[in-house]
């Protein structure tokens, strides 16, 4: 999983195929919401405000 800014969007897409070997869901954090998770401050490469959740 990752949550990441617009700029490392690929990157996080490319590492999750790599590892699983499928292609990830793509979420934009503004849209969903979770009862047990809160959206991370940073993205997971970088100091930006993440914008997409990778699963």
């Amino acid at each position: 999983m990752y949550t990441v800014c617009n700029e490392h969007l690929e990157i996080a897409i490319e590492e999750f195929v790599d590892v699983y070997e499928q292609s990830p869901d793509i979420y934009e954090l503004e849209r969903v919401s979770f009862t047990d998770w809160a959206s991370p401050k940073n993205c997971d490469f970088c100091k930006e405000k993440p914008v997409y959740l990778i699963v």
